[in-house]
């Protein structure tokens, strides 16, 4: 059996990862091509361009790169086309993996597809559960209130449970080494998490920067410690070193990959509070019961285009799977120094409310399959079935 996959961020290279993890445990002899990460590529990937090329968000941000992702695109469907895997799974980045179906579709209709993470048609854009389903055949949700909506637009769709329950949180024994380690001892630890791609360093990190300050003037003896990725440390190493105190920077390019995660893991784990862009990191941060206010922009054009397409009024997966507020938000204009500095001093401060995003958080890893069979093997059953009942 062969299995092509496309993932182009780095949370679907840890979906991707995961999944080829739980097909080769039902088959030890499966063979894997495609696009990934470093983490699919240490499970037997062998990329064909690196995944950071597809790493592109916001309507502004890709049409300088148009031109670039149509030609690896055909480059794949050609690569797919020729190779006739057993299946083609899609992971996540739809603008650019679901094209790629697509074309597939039209010139090799005999090869199954699935899709990796459910569009978020329940957010914005509902139409594209429809258009989606003219090259997919099978979708892996990661929320249990999603397979209707894929199924009502003709795909079959199963409930895998989101990766983040089965990921590893920090011990006791890692948080003390490492508040040793780095020197932190008792200080209050605010984490500062500016996003995985460059737009979103460069847009939020001296809104984080103003923000922090006037956290720091009021809690003089916190600590900043901001985890990166390595394609964006640079930009972050000059972010903060504009920032209040010393802050630490955990780059993974100064440790082995296995380091870093230990490292990364116990620095959720430490934290007092966070401050963090919008995305997957919302869940880490729950997983590792550390509270946390949420703050995002992106250029005026995908602004306008998103407000005017959006379905519900939040973003934070904490907010939405318990149907609360219970995360502070500060979204396009309201992304503002001042009003995230009083959230995170607030945060910091009132027991009651970091209680309420505790309890939201053990109601949210419950909701997402906490305590179930790990989501990459029961992703990996659900691509199995749908290649059997091909």
């Amino acid at each position: 059996m062969n299995a092509f996959l496309i993932a182009g961020e780095p949370s679907g290279d840890r979906l991707g990862a995961a999944l080829m993890s739980g097909l080769r445990q039902l088959n030890p002899e499966i063979g894997f091509a495609g696009v990934g990460g470093p983490m699919m590529e240490a499970e037997g990937l062998v990329s064909q361009f690196p995944m950071q090329e597809l790493s592109v968000m916001g309507l502004a941000e890709v049409l300088p790169k148009l031109r670039h992702l149509f030609r690896r695109r055909d480059e794949l469907v050609d690569q797919i086309v020729l190779a006739k895997p057993d299946v083609l799974i899609t992971i996540d980045s739809p603008d650019f993996c679901l094209r790629v179906a697509r074309k597939v579709r039209q010139r090799a209709p005999d090869i199954p597809t699935a899709h990796y993470v459910a569009p978020t048609v329940w957010a914005w854009r509902p139409e594209r559960a429809e258009k989606m389903a003219s090259s997919i055949d099978h979708v892996l949700a990661l929320f249990p209130f999603e397979p209707p909506y894929m199924e009502a637009a003709g795909m079959s769709c199963d409930f895998v449970g989101h990766p983040i329950v089965s990921e590893p949180i920090a011990t006791d024994e890692e948080v003390a080494w490492f508040r040793r380690t780095y020197g932190l001892d008792d200080a209050p630890m605010i984490l500062a998490l500016p996003g995985s791609r460059l737009g979103e360093v460069t847009r939020l990190g001296d809104r984080f920067g103003q923000a922090l300050a006037q956290v720091v003037d009021r809690h003089p003896d916190a600590r900043i410690v901001c985890p990166t990725v390595g394609h964006v440390a640079s930009k972050v190493h000059m972010f903060a070193a504009r920032w209040p105190g010393v802050p630490l920077v955990l780059d993974p390019r100064d440790m082995a990959a296995d380091d870093f995660a230990v490292v990364k893991r116990a620095a959720f784990r430490a934290a007092h509070v966070a401050l963090a862009a919008s995305g997957t990191v919302s869940l880490e941060l729950a997983a590792a019961e550390t509270p946390m206010v949420i703050a995002y922009d992106m250029n005026w054009f995908s602004r306008r285009i998103i407000a005017a397409k959006a379905l519900i009024d939040t973003v934070t997966l904490v907010n939405i799977v318990t149907r609360s507020h219970v995360v502070p938000e500060f979204l396009s204009e309201n992304c503002r120094p001042d009003g995230i500095a009083r959230a995170l001093i607030e945060l910091m401060e009132e027991e009651e409310l970091r209680t309420r995003q505790l309890d939201a958080f053990a109601q949210t890893m419950q909701a997402l399959g906490q305590g179930d069979e790990p989501p990459g093997v029961r992703a990996a059953l659900s691509i199995y079935d749908v290649i059997d009942k091909d």
